[in-house]
């Protein structure tokens, strides 16, 4: 089931939003709160997650706040690569998650957080433990990124790909698994209490889907954080791909990230573009919404008597 809508991922990250076209993520903040009438007319009762924050970085959510972006969102999502990509060191976490809900005054879920194996899997190993130790309590979710390596024939979602050097390579060894499937260290420490969730992206008609789904239900994952790409929505059989993930992940209470521009659509040919039209956005994001986590209205209640007479 859909728990939850988070409009965009990581808009503070040049390689998904491209900010030089919207100085002060103007368009970007008018964008979320269309998606977010949207979606709140589509399914009033369903979470709206700010896209997780890049870095966990609170002078962007100060930004937000200020556009009056707070208002129109339920969870503010988070994302944090400490022994990574971050300039912060790991034992900062509690300090930024309590930054974090300070300034936009919503709960704060960390919707990204994962260690790579680039260097060795014993890196992984501690990061992944000491993350966890670090987190617990003090979040309602913990998405970890992520439970596959990325094939090294797959390109990764940056800007300057190999240019970027190891930030670039480090991409391809987030996973708990490795690309040929073989576990990694830290999977004999993953709790199977339902407690840790994963971000995990599907790209367009992924085949390590099924593979996904069997091995979160053998380790009993409870949540997943993936994505509908407003992109792909424009290619052939988009939506029975669309459809086969979503029926697929309805065992798992999903927070769905809605991101990428149409390439048309953008004001620059890049998935990274602000949309012309911000409008656009919000009519995917109902879209989705109502295909994926349409309003159910609650069933009137039965006296004992009426409901024995229905059995």
């Amino acid at each position: 089931m859909v728990e939850a809508v988070v409009l965009w991922n990581e808009p503070n990250n040049l390689s998904h939003w491209n900010f030089h076209l919207d100085p002060g993520w103007v368009r970007f903040a008018d964008m979320v709160k269309l998606a977010a009438t949207a979606i709140r007319k589509a399914n009033p009762e369903l979470t709206i997650v700010l896209g997780g924050v890049s870095s966990c970085d609170c002078d962007f959510l100060r930004n937000m706040a200020e556009q009056g972006v707070m208002d129109y969102v339920d969870v503010v999502g988070v994302h944090g690569f400490p022994l990574d990509w971050n300039h912060w060191a790991l034992a900062e976490w509690p300090d930024r998650l309590a930054e974090a809900a300070a300034v936009s005054g919503k709960p704060v879920w960390v919707t990204e957080v994962g260690v790579s194996s680039f260097g060795a899997e014993e890196v992984q190993e501690f990061g992944f433990t000491r993350t966890l130790e670090l987190l617990r309590g003090r979040t309602d979710r913990v998405h970890w990124y992520s439970l596959f390596d990325l094939p090294p024939s797959w390109p990764a979602e940056t800007r300057h790909k190999e240019a970027e050097g190891s930030s670039y390579y480090r991409h391809y060894y987030m996973g708990l698994v490795d690309a040929a499937g073989e576990p990694k260290l830290a999977v004999n420490h993953f709790p199977s209490d339902g407690s840790v969730g994963f971000c995990q992206w599907f790209h367009f008609e992924d085949p390590r889907l099924d593979d996904a789904i069997a091995w979160m239900r053998e380790h009993r994952v409870a949540y997943l954080r993936t994505g509908l790409s407003w992109a792909d929505s424009f290619r052939p059989n988009a939506t029975e791909w669309f459809d086969r993930q979503m029926e697929a992940l309805a065992p798992f209470r999903v927070a769905l990230t809605l991101c990428f521009t149409p390439g048309h659509l953008g004001l620059e040919d890049h998935h990274t573009s602000p949309p012309k039209d911000p409008q656009q956005f919000a009519e995917f994001a109902a879209w989705a919404v109502e295909r994926y986590a349409p309003f159910q209205p609650p069933a009137p209640e039965t006296n004992l008597q009426e409901t024995l007479e229905t059995v």
